[in-house]
């Protein structure tokens, strides 16, 4: 795949996953309560989670305007999704009652994870 070709793929991956983290999380916890909220419902950690979410989801729209610029940007939400998929894995496999998040919320995150790591190109990529 060219440079070109991934860019033009990754603005269209950031600009969907902006918008999945500005309307699509909240959407999912009211829609899919078992998968995507923990137990026993906590309101004010689901607002924190859809404050942080969106937040990153302006962003990510911003960064899709000139991705190359915002590698950081990528870079963190492609680890910080992992890091969240991966705490949350441990304690859906901890506590069995927050098992549901396993296919749910945690396959979110390290898919959108795999796919911005995929289409982000490296540094040497842009060297002359």
């Amino acid at each position: 795949m060219t440079v070109e070709t991934r860019v033009k793929a990754l603005k269209i991956a950031l600009t969907a996953i902006g918008l999945i983290y500005i309307f699509g999380i909240y959407a999912m916890m009211k829609l899919m309560p078992e998968s995507w909220t923990w137990n026993p419902r906590q309101p004010e950690y689901e607002q924190m989670i859809i404050g942080i979410y969106a937040t990153l989801g302006v962003f990510l729209l911003l960064a899709a305007l000139d991705p190359l610029s915002n590698r950081s940007l990528i870079w963190f939400t492609i680890v910080s999704n992992i890091v969240h998929g991966m705490i949350m894995l441990t304690q859906s496999i901890l506590d069995p009652v927050e098992l549901p998040n396993m296919w749910g919320d945690v396959p979110a995150l390290f898919f959108i994870a795999a796919v911005l790591w995929v289409l982000v190109p490296s540094r040497a990529a842009f060297k002359n």
